[in-house]
């Protein structure tokens, strides 16, 4: 799916006076990104942290975008339980059932959804729940093309602002790091706008995606 692809996503959506959403998911350990910093001439920044890298927490987040109205992001948490007590470590079909549900109250207009290709997008309980609902329509972004999801711009935010040279002492920390980096995002929808502007996806003219 390339731009004209996009496009005919972006007619869909005005022609059902709906948003064009985007969907996307990433995890997030204890463990920081490296940045720039500064220091003393000779002596090199060390930050300490807690345990061995693993992923701890995974984000599921929706950007949606009307023309006339305010883009918005909209998201969905899941702390992962300890490696050595088992258990589920991705998003489950309810949990993708239930965002969708809820980002459809707050929007209060039809959404066409374009999200990847994930087993779990696919499920067919997933499939039956969207099937049922007229405010919902769903399109598929090509493999490995992460390019032209607007979220993957999100994600790079929290990673440079909030997570970048900090040494989180739990996962509860690294959550409210997360938490106030999204908000964020929320509160400043030109930023939102930034991270569509970023996929190169035209957002007014003939080759509008919206």
């Amino acid at each position: 799916m390339g731009e004209g692809d996009l496009a005919v996503r972006g007619s869909t959506a005005a022609a059902l006076d709906a948003y064009l959403v985007f969907e996307d998911e990433a995890g997030f350990s204890m463990t920081p990104p490296t940045a720039r910093t500064w220091s003393r001439r000779g002596h090199t920044p060390i930050i300490r942290v807690r345990g061995r890298s693993q992923r701890r927490i995974s984000i599921a987040a929706l950007t949606c975008y009307k023309p006339g109205e305010r883009s918005r992001l909209i998201y969905r948490p899941l702390v992962h339980p300890d490696h050595k007590t088992g258990g589920r470590r991705s998003f489950a079909w309810t949990d993708y059932r239930d965002l969708l549900t809820v980002a459809y109250r707050q929007l209060g207009k039809p959404i066409v959804l374009v999200w990847d290709n994930l087993n779990v997008h696919r499920d067919r309980r997933l499939r039956g729940f969207i099937d049922a609902q007229d405010w919902i329509t769903v399109h598929y972004l090509p493999p490995y093309a992460p390019q032209l999801n607007p979220v993957e711009g999100v994600w790079s935010l929290l990673r440079r602002r909030c997570q970048a040279n900090t040494a989180f002492t739990d996962p509860a920390h690294l959550m409210r790091a997360l938490k106030r980096g999204l908000r964020e995002v929320q509160y400043r929808p030109a930023l939102i706008d930034g991270c569509l502007a970023g996929t190169g996806l035209a957002t007014a003219g003939p080759d509008c995606c919206l």
